[in-house]
Order: structure tokens, then sequence, then C-alpha cells
């Protein structure tokens, strides 16, 4: 008898690990931690998800869905391929996380005890950056109209700051999430006050002076011709005549330092890292609206959280741009490409590829001066729906003379069910019918080195 009971206390002690496994996750232990570290930054009253996770009540209704979503890798929207590259802000779910958020569903999808529900995140005023220093909004209520097309529209914020501040975090929320289709932010440089005397302009380089080169060259292609909006002129159905409320682009307007599209509205740079808001400019927003059925405004705020001093690492933007693309009317897969060559060496920090409603698939590639080629971002299945900025987890070190090809693939067939119009030839333009074929960058310099001569000098005690 004895030996019965404790084979029986064996077989029980060996079957507890089996018994653990088989259990329901419930939503306070189990879910509720992937849902905040992965999904209320959009999922949560007042921002862009159709829904809130950041309570039971909340999720439960939606459970099924959510597994069903996960399942299919649709969220969290993530599309670089896993082949290439690691990302600072991947947003994919590991397998054991999918597999807490299955069990859970198919267990009926049990609240659980409160005491094993962690502290929710907290979005400080609605920002999901914390405490901003500074939240700068519109100077109006921009008015859309119901319906029609509404051309770019260029609204100046002003900053103002007397000094130079270093944005170590931005956060772009705007007042009206459903006709805000997209938003770039740009610097500008304080204007000459009419009537006043004209600045001094710079003194001439000296006649010996060796002009340095370009940061980058460009293979071709890389402008949009001037006076049309890209490629060979539109046809007179598909010109858009500026609304009666539209803003011109602003003269003098510097590079981007940030841009909102849906799920990217928030960058964080790294400890050491900044972008220079210079003294006395003002912000710039292109704003991309589209119309929602009713007549309605939009007031888009901004909030800065600033560096407490110069950093150790400065960072700029550039953009790869082929302006002459042109698909051609039901064509189901067509390649687009771009190239520039880098004439100093780098620190390539992030890619943030762009098309509109045709685009289907991004390659980038960096080929060194020894002839070496690096897949550096795959994006098989773009969405346009859902832009990402792909932030390298290590930066790459890009030196002098490589070259970033890029390539875009594009579906202009009736297949492609996003497609306006596959009978037409698709040229460059701001609206979604038009197309682009645009990638932003954000970079830093490396800083040359210093002369033999005084780096001895600096050695010596």
């Amino acid at each position: 008898m004895k030996q019965i009971a404790a084979s029986a206390i064996v077989l029980m002690w060996l079957a507890a690990p089996a018994i653990a496994q088989t259990a329901v996750p419930t939503f306070s232990k189990d879910v509720a931690p992937i849902f905040f570290a992965n999904c209320t930054s959009c999922h949560r009253p007042g921002d862009i998800a159709p829904m809130s996770l950041l309570t039971y009540k909340d999720a439960r209704p939606w459970a099924r869905s959510i597994a069903a979503k996960v399942a299919d890798g649709t969220m969290p929207p993530w599309h670089a391929d896993p082949a290439y590259g690691k990302f600072a802000n991947e947003r994919r779910l590991s397998d054991a996380q999918k597999a807490i958020i299955a069990k859970w569903v198919s267990g009926g999808a049990p609240d659980g005890s409160p005491a094993d529900l962690p502290a929710a995140p907290v979005y400080t005023d609605g920002w999901t950056i914390g405490k901003p220093d500074v939240v700068l909004s519109m100077q109006e209520d921009y008015p859309l109209p119901a319906t029609g097309t509404v051309p770019y529209q260029y609204l100046e914020i002003p900053a103002n700051f007397p000094e130079d501040r270093w944005i170590q975090a931005w956060e772009i929320k705007p007042g009206n999430l459903k006709a805000v289709h997209h938003i770039i932010m740009s610097t500008r440089a304080p204007q000459p006050v009419p009537g006043a005397a004209p600045a001094a302009p710079p003194a001439p380089p000296a006649a010996n002076a060796v002009r340095p080169p370009p940061l980058f060259s460009f293979a071709c292609c890389t402008e949009i011709p001037a006076g049309q909006t890209g490629g060979a002129p539109l046809p007179p159905e598909q010109r858009v005549a500026p609304g009666p409320n539209d803003r011109p682009r602003l003269r003098g307007t510097g590079p981007s330092i940030g841009g909102y599209v849906p799920g990217n509205a928030v960058r964080r740079f790294q400890d050491g890292m900044a972008m220079r808001l210079p003294a006395g400019h003002s912000i710039v927003l292109q704003m991309h609206y589209t119309p929602t059925g009713q007549t309605t405004t939009d007031r888009t705020r901004i909030a800065l959280k600033f560096a407490p001093a110069p950093p150790r690492t400065a960072l700029l933007t550039a953009q790869l741009i082929n302006g002459s693309l042109h698909l051609t009317p039901r064509a189901a897969d067509q390649p687009v490409d771009a190239e520039m060559t880098i004439n100093r060496e780098i620190m390539l920090y992030s890619l943030i590829p762009h098309t509109h409603v045709r685009g289907t698939k991004w390659l980038y590639e960096a080929v060194y001066p020894d002839g070496r080629r690096e897949v550096i971002l795959s994006v098989p299945k773009y969405d346009f729906n859902w832009q990402h900025e792909y932030v390298f987890r290590e930066p790459l070190k890009l030196p002098a003379g490589t070259k970033i090809q890029a390539k875009a693939w594009y579906d202009n067939s009736a297949a492609n069910k996003s497609n306006p119009d596959p009978s037409k030839d698709v040229y460059w333009g701001d609206q979604t019918w038009e197309e682009m074929m645009y990638t932003s960058m954000t970079f830093s310099l490396v800083p040359a080195p210093l002369p033999i001569a005084a780096n001895r000098s600096a050695a010596v005690p």
C-alpha cells in the first residue's frame, strides 16, 4: 500500500507541470501585459484604433476578432521581412505571445484575479511620450469640405524659441483622425519683414576655395519636374484646382523633422541623439486631408520633449525619390527604382518607404565600395494603411561610396481592389489616386578623423 501511495504521489508530481501548461490564461495575469506593451498606444480612448484594450471590459467583446487578427499577422501591424535586419521599434509578437492570446480566447476569455493585473500604462494628457516640454498647435480650426479633393495645405505654427532646441521625442496628434491622411513636419527660418532692408548676402567663396562634393548624388529621376506634379502632364480630368481654403507651399521651408501616418505618430530618439530645431524657426505642417462626407475642421497639435543639452549625435533627414515614375494601365507587377550614392561616411538610423494605394512591396540594398551587396530592409507586403518608420536596432555604418538602391513594386491592375482606375496611366502626384516612390531616411554624419599631427599633439600630456 505504501508503494502504491508513493507511486501515486510521484505521478501527481510529474503531471503537475502538464496541468499547469493546460491552464487557461487570464486577462489579468497573461493577456493584459501583452496588450499594454504592444497594443494600447493605439488601442485606447481617443486614439486611432476602433476600440480600447486597456481594460477587460473594453477587450472582452472583441476577443474572437483579436485572436483572428493576431493569428493572421494583421495585428499588431508590422511588415518588415524578419530575414533582413533587426529593428528597435519592431511590433511583432512572439509565437509564445500569440499562443497565449489564442488559448485565452479558446478557453472562454476569462478575466482572472484583479490582484494579478499589472498597472496600466499612463498616457499623460493623452500623450504617448509622457509629459511634453511644450505643445504647439495649429493657429486655426482649418475648414474641410464634405467632398472633393483637398490639395496639400501648408500651415505654419510659430515656435520662435530664442535659442536652438534639440528634439528628443515628438508626437503628432491630429485634431480630426478621420480626415488627416498624413502630415510632414518641417522647419522654416524667420522671414524678412516687409519693407525692411534686405539682409546682406553672404560673402562669396574665395576664388581658390575647394567646394566640397554634395553629401549625396543620385543616379537619376530623383526630382519632381518643375511646374507639374511629376512625370508627364496629367490629363485634364485628373487636374485638381486649389480649394477655396488652401494654404500654399511656403518659401524658405527647410528639411523634414518628422511626420504622421496612421499607426506612426511618435518618435523617440536614443539617448545622446536629437534633432535640431534652430533658434527663431517655426514649424510648417504639410497636411494631406481626405474629405469624410461631412463638413468638418482640423486643428492638429504637436508635443515636443527636448534634450537638456546639445546631443553627441545630431540627426538629419534626406529623401530618395523617383519623381518620374510612370505606371502603365492594367499591369500587375511594375518595378520602379531609385539610387543614391553616399559621398561621406554616415550612420543610417531609419528608413520610411512610401507609396500610395498601388504599392505592394519594397526592397532596399546597400552596395558597398568593395562591391559587396546587403539587403538592409525588405517589405514584402507593403500596406498603405500602416506606414512604418523602420528604426534599425543598431545603426548602419555606411562608408563613403556606398550606394543605396531602392526598388518598389506597384499593382495597377483590376485585381488590386484599392486601385482607383486600372485603365489609367499613373504618374507622380500628391493625391492617393496618383502615385509616389518616396523614401525618407534619418542619418548622422560620422565625424572626420583628426589629422595625424593633431592626434599626436592631443596625446601628449
